[in-house]
């Protein structure tokens, strides 16, 4: 971490499936939504991915840096354990913020998913059952 204004969060570890990447985080995330896109659905294999924003310099990997694989370039990227395949983060909004996977998160943040993006482009068998304000693709999308 860096000497930012979270530097008094609470700190969580987060992981992949195998363990093989692990990283730390400042639980002091801006925004939770769960993203409904395609490419969110396919990365995560499931109807949705819940994630939490923070920027980038609040995540810290601590262990397994090596073994990640980076989808996309230097500034916005997926990052993916090479060996099982788990995805961690998203590098987004220029490099200078990240999503992170919430359910590689070890420790449970203080954060809920505020809202749920991009149901315009949604599993057609997936049915949204809470009462979390829906749009059809970012907030402020109709």
């Amino acid at each position: 971490m860096t000497g930012s204004e979270n530097s008094n969060a609470r700190i969580l570890v987060g992981e992949c499936y195998c363990r093989t990447v692990r990283f730390e985080v400042a639980d002091a995330f801006s925004y939770a939504m769960n993203c409904h896109c395609s490419n969110c659905r396919r990365t995560t294999g499931s109807a949705f991915k819940p994630f939490a924003g923070i920027e980038q310099h609040e995540l810290r990997i601590v262990h397994g840096e090596d073994q990640r694989l980076i989808y996309g370039d230097d500034t916005t990227h997926d990052a993916h354990c090479a060996r099982c395949g788990s995805l961690l983060y998203s590098r987004v909004r220029e490099g200078q913020w990240v999503h992170v996977a919430m359910g590689t998160l070890v420790d449970a943040p203080s954060i809920r998913p505020s809202a749920h993006i991009f149901v315009g482009s949604k599993a057609p068998w997936h049915e949204i059952t809470d009462d979390l304000p829906q749009y059809r693709g970012h907030i402020g999308d109709p």
